[in-house]
């Protein structure tokens, strides 16, 4: 809400605003769920989820937020 807020104040557009806020919120939606759904599978395969978890998710979170922001965008 505060970026939005910041980018409605900064470019004086409400869409711009609202594309920010949306984009942002489904970055951390989807982070922490498969955050949580990364470490799960893997603990299930025997795989510890400490060592590999993190490259997965930071791959998840990139890609969703790159197609969010820019669908949204477009």
């Amino acid at each position: 809400i505060v970026l939005g807020a910041i980018t409605f104040v900064w470019f004086d557009n409400q869409l711009l605003s609202l594309t920010i806020f949306i984009s942002i919120l489904g970055n951390i939606l989807i982070a922490s769920l498969s955050g949580v759904w990364v470490a799960w599978m893997l603990s299930k395969l025997n795989i510890d989820p400490a060592l590999s978890v993190s490259v997965v998710l930071t791959t998840v979170t990139d890609i969703f937020g790159f197609i969010v922001f820019l669908g949204l965008g477009s």
